[in-house]
């Protein structure tokens, strides 16, 4: 995918533009089309030091100066406190181009055509920036000068202190601190001088724009200095491993293994869709044991800043990894969360700093189900069945006598509670400080529909494993949470359904019970499941209202535009963004559930099928091949927050996977009637 010049002549769009690449152990590198760091997470070598967590932020960028015929050129840029852009490198690029998920540059220099291109090695924390001379009548002398630290990717650093730099062949060896894991800078082939230097002040005007603190200083080993010819290559390498392969073995590789995840895709899908599979490679990565053994597969939530959340890795599984082929990465992160549960819950989050997993929601556990069941439906694994089912089992014992948080059945109608002061269980999870801003206690509507889905499927299971008795009992239970849902939910003035019901907020219905009637998009899922948890009269309603009230062509709003809390940016400060977070942005995630229920209610999977393309474009504005976490609830929807979102890149694959089989099923099936 090449772009045209004019998406990044101005430093407007080549500071908005970003890339990302990924190493399948939670480390990354990622930056602006203008080679100008705009984040704090921006990076060429982010090393995950306890895969996925403990990521630290070693070099930040390389700064590249160019001597061609008597001239200089500066190929970078920068931005600094007090709002000065230098260099401007931008200015000379003459084309960016996304190579299957790779960025690469292309900067004229008077006659001569430089490309820049990056890659990670995966399963390594070892970044490759290759430099060739696509074209020229003359030599070109290279100049790079990396710019490094040493820091948590959460926070900032400043100078002051002292990197040790040690000589290494071709380049330099990096020490921080006598506890920090040291790490190396070199070239393939040139000259490396050292000398260390601070710079100061780099500005980061996207955690200005989030409220936070905006600057920080990088230091400067040393200079690598090389002639190239034209055809010429050189490479430099930063890594914080003891081994590296050399550049030409490392990026045939990383293409062979590009190339073979594109076989995945449908054949005579869109291009969007192959751009969407390499973004789904991004996110599945390996998980360490605490002595650093390599032992589970697990989800990055979102780059730059998520780890893996139980919740996003159980909703994005079946599109990651089996809308990709790649079924035993799903087994693998199905065994993987399967170890970690705990009084019949999955953990929403294993914290960065590799702390005690954290168990504080109620909706991960219940995606597991789905997810398990759509890994049954594409590989028949009978065997992994048998061996979660004990697990699956204790997780619906703990639900019926009450777990952690009030998450309990209510013995009077079987619908699931989940709640108390203070925290937020569902994925609307926003919170300031001692602020729930939508804390949803009570019975939520989606929490409800995957509860019912969690029976029938394990009624299903327990038949498949001949354990009968209980399976008819969870079908049982599965009856009466969809009579007491159909009577529960369904609010007559609307034409939809509550959002929260016996909740302490809200307002009262005529039985006296408390109801949430914002008008939000859980509801979907009561749909687009497949349970028939609701009729066929109140199914398209539902489908109908938020295509009316809250669909986008991105996603879906997270509540009615009509709702006076209402809130149609994301911006400001972490308490306005967060206070803003489920009030009306949009989610992409939702778009793929959204177009699977109105298929489900239409039968029309071409419709539906266009309703994705929303997002085509989408993936040129935010972080280029991938998808955003939210856009804002009006137009033009900018894009925000994580620019590279799991369960955005997944629900979509999913959804365009399985509406693609239901045209061809629907096809086959006009044919043989004639």
């Amino acid at each position: 995918m090449t772009f045209p010049r004019t998406d990044f002549a101005s430093a407007s769009n080549a500071f908005e533009r970003e890339w990302l690449v990924t190493n399948a152990l939670g480390g990354f590198a990622c930056g602006t089309v203008a080679q100008a760091n705009t984040r704090r997470y921006h990076g060429l070598l982010v090393a995950s030091l306890q895969p996925p967590v403990q990521r630290v932020l070693m070099v930040s960028k390389v700064e590249v100066h160019v001597r061609y015929r008597n001239r200089s050129y500066e190929l970078g840029s920068n931005e600094f406190a007090g709002g000065t852009i230098s260099p401007r490198g931008f200015e000379v690029l003459s084309a960016f181009e996304d190579d299957e998920g790779l960025p690469v540059w292309t900067y004229a220099c008077a006659d001569a055509r430089l490309e820049q291109r990056v890659w990670m090695a995966d399963g390594r924390n070892t970044t490759y920036v290759r430099f060739q001379l696509r074209d020229a009548s003359a030599a070109l002398d290279l100049e790079l000068r990396p710019l490094c630290t040493y820091r948590d990717y959460h926070s900032h650093a400043r100078g002051g202190w002292s990197l040790e730099v040690a000589d290494e062949p071709r380049g330099c060896r990096v020490t921080a601190f006598s506890a920090a894991r040291p790490y190396r800078v070199l070239t393939d082939r040139g000259d490396f001088q050292r000398e260390p230097d601070w710079y100061w002040n780099f500005y980061h005007r996207a955690e200005a724009e989030r409220g936070l603190d905006a600057t920080e200083d990088l230091f400067r080993p040393g200079t690598f200095r090389v002639r190239l010819e034209p055809r010429d290559v050189v490479t430099l390498i930063a890594t914080a491993e003891s081994e590296f392969d050399p550049p030409a073995t490392a990026f045939d590789r990383e293409h062979k293994r590009r190339r073979s995840l594109l076989r995945a895709t449908p054949s005579g899908a869109p291009d969007w869709i192959k751009r969407l599979t390499l973004a789904a490679d991004q996110f599945i990565v390996r998980r360490s044991a605490p002595g650093g053994e390599l032992r589970g597969t697990t989800v990055i939530a979102g780059y730059p800043w998520f780890s893996d959340w139980g919740r996003d890795t159980m909703i994005a599984l079946p599109g990651l990894a089996l809308a990709t082929g790649r079924t035993q990465d799903a087994a693998a992160i199905l065994r993987t969360f399967a170890a970690h549960v705990s009084e019949g819950m999955l953990p929403n989050r294993f914290p960065d700093g590799g702390e005690e997993p954290e168990y504080n929601t109620v909706d991960a556990t219940l995606w597991y189900f789905h997810a398990v069941a759509a890994y049954l439906a594409a590989t028949d694994d009978k065997a992994l069945l048998r061996d979660l089912y004990p697990a699956l089992r204790d997780i619906i014992d703990w639900h019926r006598r009450g777990t952690r948080y009030g998450i309990r059945i209510d013995p009077l109608d079987g619908l699931l509670f989940a709640g108390e002061p203070g925290v937020q269980l569902t994925w609307m999870d926003a919170k300031v400080g001692d602020w729930v801003v939508t804390p949803r206690i009570g019975k939520p509507v989606e929490i409800n529909a995957l509860w019912h889905y969690a029976l029938t499927q394990m009624a299903s299971w327990g038949q498949a494993l001949k354990d009968r008795r209980a399976a008819v009992d969870y079908e049982t239970a599965a009856a009466r949470v969809a009579t007491s849902f159909a009577e529960r939910f369904w609010y007559p003035e609307g034409g939809y359904l509550y959002d929260v019901i016996d909740g302490p907020d809200g307002a009262v219905d005529l039985e006296g019970r408390r109801v949430d009637t914002s008008l939000r998009p859980n509801q979907i899922f009561a749909v687009s499941l497949a349970t028939s948890l609701l009729d066929p009269v109140h199914a398209r309603a539902v489908v109908d209202v938020c295509a009316a009230e809250l669909l986008t062509p991105v996603g879906l709003r997270s509540l009615a535009p009509s709702h006076p809390h209402y809130a149609g940016h994301y911006i400001g400060d972490s308490r306005q963004r967060d206070g803003t977070y489920h009030q009306g942005t949009v989610w992409s995630w939702l778009l793929g559930p959204f177009a699977l229920a109105h298929h489900a209610v239409y039968g029309d999977p071409e419709q539906a099928l266009a309703l994705l393309e929303g997002l085509a474009n989408h993936l040129d504005e935010g972080c280029i091949g991938s998808v955003s976490e939210i856009m804002d609830g009006d137009a033009p929807h900018a894009p925000r927050g994580c620019f590279a979102q799991a369960w955005g890149v997944s629900e979509t694959l999913r959804a365009f996977h399985s509406l693609t089989h239901e045209r061809a099923r629907s096809t086959t099936t006009r044919a043989v009637g004639g």
